[in-house]
């Protein structure tokens, strides 16, 4: 039975949004920085890929607002999340599946509601006229010797 922080398994986003894992694609390559012998050796930098308007179980809203908000970081309509943090690679696989997770489930979120547009209250009204003239005041008390 496969454990939830599995690297090769269906990656889930939200509840109702799950990624198939053949809809996920691995690429590995050397990692850059300090790694002492092994550093010339293992490829322990993550690339994973997907087509996130391809994927099964979007609605339209849900497919348009993935393409709106990931509009500058698809390439041929493919999201690349790379991770190199770590010294192993099944550690950057997770991180990987993480920062994807969450860079779908943030492009997936509704947007906010609208702000309601307020009038100032009273008290601040007064309190901001108040302090413009006691500021004017002070001015005008700099005045000369005459």
């Amino acid at each position: 039975m496969p454990a939830s922080d599995e690297t090769s398994g269906d990656l889930p986003v939200t509840g109702s949004l799950v990624v198939p894992a053949s809809a996920l694609s691995w690429r590995f390559s050397r990692s850059s920085g300090p790694g002492g012998q092994g550093v010339n050796t293992a490829d322990s930098q993550v690339e994973l890929s997907v087509a996130p308007l391809e994927l099964p179980g979007l609605t339209g809203a849900q497919r348009d607002r993935l393409g709106q908000r990931l509009a500058g970081r698809l390439a041929d309509g493919v999201l690349t999340i790379a991770a190199s943090e770590h010294r192993q690679q099944l550690r950057n696989r997770q991180a990987a599946r993480e920062r994807l997770a969450a860079v779908l489930r943030a492009a997936l979120a509704p947007p906010p509601p609208p702000r309601r547009r307020t009038k100032p209250t009273r008290g601040s009204q007064e309190r901001r006229i108040a302090e413009k003239k006691r500021r004017g005041e002070l001015k005008r008390r700099r005045g000369g010797w005459d």
